[in-house]
């Protein structure tokens, strides 16, 4: 197990510093805007908006009740799917500001985009699709290519990346 979730945390690296602070960029800021923003509303963090009425932890009251409209699976398990959404995008993107379990963040976050982008929003133009979608690609290529240079994932492999 323990090296499974080194091969997770340990991220890619470019040849100069430069190429990874150009990819770290959209990591930070996506990862800034999920947290402060769109997980913020509707996930108690400390930074909630207090007209939310957030605990710590908590979802919004009507956050299930959304995820419930998407039908299928969602109306069954909606509770779950909206913490785990709203998770995703709170935690998730706290974890992306700092580089910190880069892939299995991103990977939680892929997920969350896709059901924004084609569920939420399926009968939607292609304009209200573009949040998610810009989110989804950030989310995909930092699953793949982890937190470069600038992230924690890379402090804290930094051992074995000199073998």
């Amino acid at each position: 197990m323990k090296k499974i979730l080194s091969r997770l945390t340990k991220p890619m690296t470019m040849k100069y510093w430069w190429q990874d602070l150009l990819f770290a960029i959209p990591r930070i800021v996506c990862g800034y805007l999920l947290t402060s923003n769109f997980g913020a509303a509707k996930f108690g963090m400390p930074w909630s908006p207090p007209d939310n009425n957030l605990g710590l932890f908590e979802v919004a009251f009507w956050f299930p009740n959304d995820v419930a409209q998407y039908g299928g699976i969602f109306a069954t398990f909606s509770v779950f799917f909206a913490w785990m959404g709203a998770f995703s995008e709170a935690v998730g993107g706290l974890m992306l500001v700092v580089g910190f379990q880069t892939r299995i963040a991103s990977f939680l976050l892929v997920w969350t985009m896709i059901v924004a982008s084609f569920v939420q929003h399926l009968h939607d133009d292609m304009w209200n699709k573009l949040p998610g979608m810009g989110f989804l690609w950030v989310a995909i290529f930092t699953t793949i290519l982890g937190s470069g240079k600038f992230g924690l994932d890379y402090l804290l492999t930094l051992k074995s990346n000199k073998k």
